[in-house]
This record gives structure tokens, C-alpha cells and sequence, in this order.
């Protein structure tokens, strides 16, 4: 990923679906492409689908700075 398409990523994400294998690999995707975990997870169920939901914020560090004006 080259750095124009990193600054078109948002800079906060929240990953939400089933918490299963395919939920583990989108969180561990979007730590590839820079991202980095973002308080806790938290999880519920889900008692029509019977399943539990997962939820993970992940935020883009530097990215974060830039957009607020931070100093480095």
C-alpha cells in the first residue's frame, strides 16, 4: 500500500461481525496496514442469530497527529 492510499483510509475504524476466525483476520489485516488496537474489545450475543458479535477499534497513529496538528 503506497502513502496516498494510506491517507485515504479513515483514521478510526471500529471492526464489528461474528466473532469467529474471519472476525480475527480482518483485526489482524487492518494491524498490517498500519492500524493499531484501540481500547478494549468488547463483545455481546446475539440471541435471534445465536451468535456472539465482536467489536475492536483500531485508529492509524500517525495519521492521528496529522489530521489534529500535533506536534511530532
Amino acid at each position: 500500500m503506497n502513502q496516498k492510499e494510506n491517507h485515504d483510509l479513515p483514521v478510526y475504524r471500529l471492526l464489528t461481525g461474528p466473532d469467529n476466525a474471519d472476525f480475527c483476520r480482518r483485526v489482524s489485516e487492518m494491524l498490517n496496514n498500519g492500524y493499531q488496537l484501540y481500547g478494549s474489545p468488547s463483545v455481546t450475543y446475539d440471541p435471534e442469530k445465536k451468535t456472539v458479535i465482536a467489536a475492536q477499534a483500531v485508529i492509524r497513529v500517525a495519521d492521528t497527529k496529522a489530521f489534529l496538528n500535533l506536534p511530532e
